[in-house]
């Protein structure tokens, strides 16, 4: 599947995807309207979906005006973003899966940034191709979104649902937070020689101002701290040997930082 990547506001992303053969396009977490109108009429497609993340304004502020454009277009969110989603039709709960063209993407419920956050994968169809994650504001590269309405708890629940897909998974995250969050994933994982050198990319990458998304799932696996909750030497860091606490206790860290 063909993902374009399209940069908004200060630091979003909305994702749209692609079926040429189809002439037909749906959009991951629209946070404007004009910028996916722009790329729809580029490459000439119908917009046929509308897949949200969750319901805060910078995914779902570009709803209303592409339906306006698009009068068929199908809205999807989770079911506990019911009242919260402009404009949407299809409520869904985790194992549900949505279709696109000839592709069938898995719902995953994965609440912690938003008491209702859902998650969008579609598994590849032929092998050395990887599965694309559309996961919002709940993993970011070397990052995760902050808990808004979810507790520690519930994201490392979330985290872990995912973590179980294969390593070369590509992770779609929402925002281009990548340089911040490895900064402060250093002061905790200081003897992570691979997370030491993933700053040293990222800085030369954001220095010239090449995008960092996507990132994929086994990069995420050993470099970023909120995945690596088990981890021996993280645990140590914050003087933990819980798993949730010890991510309460980075998650608590990074919102100071």
């Amino acid at each position: 599947m063909e993902i374009i990547r399209i940069p908004v506001l200060s630091d979003n992303y909305i994702f749209l995807i692609l079926d040429l053969d189809r002439q037909i396009a749906a959009v991951v977490d629209p946070a404007e309207t004009a910028p996916v109108l722009a790329e729809l009429a580029r490459h000439q497609v119908q917009l046929v979906a509308i897949f949200n993340t969750h319901h805060h304004g910078d995914h779902v502020g570009g709803n209303k005006g592409l339906i306006a454009a698009f009068p068929d277009v199908r809205v999807y969110g989770g079911a506990e973003d019911r009242g919260r989603i402009p404009g949407q039709q299809v409520y869904l709960v985790d194992g549900d899966r949505v279709e696109f063209g000839d592709r069938i993407g898995e719902v995953f419920f994965i609440p912690g940034h938003t008491r209702a956050h859902i998650a969008y994968y579609f598994p590849p169809v032929e092998s050395n191709v990887p599965g694309e994650l559309f996961c919002g504001d709940t993993i970011f590269a070397g990052g995760c979104g902050r808990l808004f309405e979810g507790t520690p708890a519930q994201m490392v629940g979330s985290m872990t649902k995912l973590r179980q897909l294969p390593d070369d998974t590509r992770i779609w995250c929402a925002h281009e937070y990548t340089l911040s969050n490895l900064k402060f994933a250093v002061t905790v994982d200081p003897e992570n020689q691979e997370l030491q050198q993933r700053l040293v990319d990222v800085t030369a990458a954001r220095d010239r101002l090449i995008p960092t998304v996507p990132t994929d799932l086994g990069v995420e696996k050993r470099t970023n701290p909120f995945l690596r909750w088990d981890n021996a030497a993280l645990q140590a860091s914050v003087a933990s040997h819980d798993p949730i606490e010890t991510f309460a206790r980075i998650r608590g860290r990074k919102d100071q930082f």
